[in-house]
């Protein structure tokens, strides 16, 4: 049977003062739609994957706000890590849970923070690429043909083709966030895709995967018989899952593997990262300016974003490729091409005056 695993607990910092521990980006309306980038993400899924076959994980703390804003999953399909370790044992654990049910179970697994605006498209490549790990002990990544030499992605090298499966590639080679110039080759040379975080294989494959490559996170989530899918798995992974180490998938099992492919895709994607991202994303202003579900006066500003919580006015003049951010707990003026440091300026918020501000 098919599974998706919808990861969704993580703290989307470089969002902040719109995106907080409390409430992070993955469950905020950014688009003024009714819906949050999660649940865009479960009704994008749905065609290929029935309701109940979706597991969330997540951290302990939004919980609520998963079952307030997705009723449809049954609580017993919502993961709650006690710590957050990255993707690599979020997966792994997963895996197990839906095995334990479901032995010759294929998984898809998404970021729960993505837009994609080509849903039929996004559709159609989930299903080919099930059907092709569905098929054989294959760990199955979607690459995004690029459309600039975005320094802040991950890219795959494709290899040589499946001739059976169009667009689908041994993969040659990963490399992770390179310099302006080594992208600026890469999409020149049409072999490199953006690397999506968006994986297929079967339940099988990728626990042998954790067995040869990533021993350490397999040993410390390797339950004795009778526990995954019972009352017993919430005890065991309190007790055992913050041991493990904090590492991403790509580096604990895809840059080592042997047996990964990428299906090269174009459906309109989009990782919404950070505040860039979303003026990428969004429709601009005869300026060039975005403005984020709020009120704004501009006068002799361009290439910034402003966004603002509540009935709010903006009035801005002279700003160029700015971040403007207005809530009720902070206000956040910020070049756009320096939103990387906006992580670190979070920590120094909380440093100073507290975690009820960021």
């Amino acid at each position: 049977m098919r599974y998706c695993v919808i990861m969704c607990g993580g703290a989307g910092t470089r969002f902040w003062p719109f995106s907080r521990s409390s409430k992070p980006k993955q469950f905020l309306d950014f688009f003024g739609t009714g819906r949050s980038l999660l649940q865009m993400t479960v009704d994008r899924i749905c065609p290929a994957v029935k309701p109940e076959n979706i597991i969330l994980v997540t951290n302990n703390q939004y919980k609520d706000i998963i079952k307030e804003q997705l009723p449809q999953i049954k609580e017993s399909n919502i993961l709650l890590e006690p710590a957050r370790r990255n993707t690599a044992p979020c997966i792994c654990w997963a895996a197990h849970h839906i095995a334990a049910m479901d032995p010759e179970a294929v998984i898809v697994n998404l970021p729960s923070d993505h837009l994609i605006l080509k849903e039929p498209e996004f559709c159609q490549a989930i299903e080919e690429g099930f059907d092709f790990v569905e098929k054989g002990n294959r760990l199955l990544t979607l690459g995004i043909k690029p459309t600039a030499p975005h320094t802040g992605y991950g890219y795959i090298q494709q290899g040589t083709a499946e001739k059976e499966y169009p667009g689908i590639f041994k993969v040659k080679s990963f490399t992770e966030k390179p310099d302006h110039d080594m992208a600026s080759l890469f999409v020149d040379s049409g072999e490199f895709f953006w690397n999506a975080g968006i994986f297929l294989w079967s339940a099988k494959a990728i626990l042998e995967a954790f067995e040869k490559y990533s021993p350490e996170i397999s040993q410390t989530l390797d339950a004795p018989s009778g526990v995954y899918a019972t009352p017993k798995e919430p005890e065991f992974i309190e007790r055992n899952f913050p041991d493990c180490i904090n590492i991403s998938i790509d580096y604990a099992i895809m840059e080592k593997a042997s047996n990964v492919y990428v299906k090269t895709v174009e459906f309109g994607w989009s990782d919404l990262g950070a505040w860039k991202a979303l003026y990428d994303s969004s429709p601009r202003t005869s300026e060039g300016n975005v403005t984020q579900n709020s009120k704004v006066i501009t006068k002799d500003c361009s290439g910034s974003i402003f966004a603002a919580e509540g009935d709010k006015i903006i009035v801005a003049a002279g700003l160029k490729d700015y971040i403007v951010a207005d809530t009720d707990k902070a206000l956040l003026i910020y070049p756009m091409n320096e939103e990387q440091k906006i992580r670190n300026i979070v920590n120094d918020v909380k440093n100073r005056f507290g975690s009820d501000f960021v």
